[in-house]
């Protein structure tokens, strides 16, 4: 949700009880300045909630120094970072008080990051929407074997969209799940209606996983995969998609919980959706 976890979103999420999440690229032009929209949405954000929230910071951004610089200056609670070793901020942020999740796919993953001083892990199974690891891991599969291999808490991610899956990541050792797809589908998302709207109609095998990159990542299925198989998955094409609404051109991220979507929602009815049905409210 790179463009898309805005400081609407993250405030809603938050303020119903879950953990609302803030991108640097959220609500940004194409040619923005990251770290500048970031710490615009940090303070946005503050001013929506006085709940926790965190920051979504891929290591792999070319920006990622600067954003953190930006993390440290505003005090943010917490981050969550990917596509990196986490060994390189996190004593840094812990300095600042500042706790770090990291996404894995792997439980030698999984070890490497707990290493590092990692305070929690986000085990992310294959289902996911987005760039995904190379293991090609199922969730279910994932996250046992990630919570006997490891002390510190562990979050559930991919394929999650209501409280069925909620209980059963619980069931396999989570200690806590993550949702993106299922916040797509948002009230108060900024997605481009095409983008929602596709994700309500899709079904079960409407998603494909697209191998065109650096990294393999899971998207609805378009014209545009069908006919350019040697396209290229990146940050603009995210962008038309998502923001824009061209889907025939752009990357869709979707995970496979997007058969399971069938209505636009106040964050605030996901999140208590979630929790009633779990036993949690």
């Amino acid at each position: 949700m790179l463009w898309l976890a805005t400081c609407e979103l993250a405030a809603a999420v938050s303020n119903a009880g879950a953990l609302g999440i803030v991108s640097p690229y959220a609500g940004m032009d194409e040619d923005g300045d990251p770290p500048a929209n970031l710490r615009l949405q940090i303070r946005l954000t503050r001013e929506r909630t006085a709940k926790p929230f965190g920051v979504n910071i891929p290591l792999d951004l070319p920006t990622s120094g600067l954003l953190m610089d930006v993390l440290l200056d505003e005090k943010a609670p917490l981050v969550v970072t990917a596509a990196g070793s986490p060994r390189i901020f996190t004593e840094l942020l812990h300095s600042a008080r500042i706790r770090v999740l990291h996404v894995i796919s792997s439980v030698h993953q999984a070890r490497l990051a707990e290493s590092c001083g990692v305070d929690a892990l986000i085990a992310e199974g294959f289902e996911a929407a987005g760039r995904l690891g190379r293991d090609e891991l199922s969730l279910f599969s994932l996250i046992p074997q990630v919570a006997e291999a490891v002390s510190v808490p562990v979050i559930a991610a991919g394929g999650i969209a209501d409280a069925r899956g909620m209980a059963a990541a619980f069931a396999l050792g989570a200690d806590g799940v993550q949702l993106g797809t299922r916040f797509v589908a948002a009230k108060e998302c900024i997605a481009h209606p095409n983008y929602k709207q596709a994700i309500l109609e899709a079904q079960d095998t409407d998603t494909l996983v697209a191998h065109l990159g650096p990294v393999p990542a899971r998207n609805l299925k378009s014209k545009f995969k069908a006919d350019s198989p040697r396209g290229s998955v990146g940050r603009s094409r995210s962008r038309k998609a998502q923001i824009e609404g061209d889907l025939a051109h752009g990357d869709a991220y979707a995970g496979s919980s997007a058969g399971l979507i069938r209505e636009i929602l106040p964050a605030a009815v996901i999140v208590e959706r979630l929790t009633k049905g779990c036993g949690l409210a």
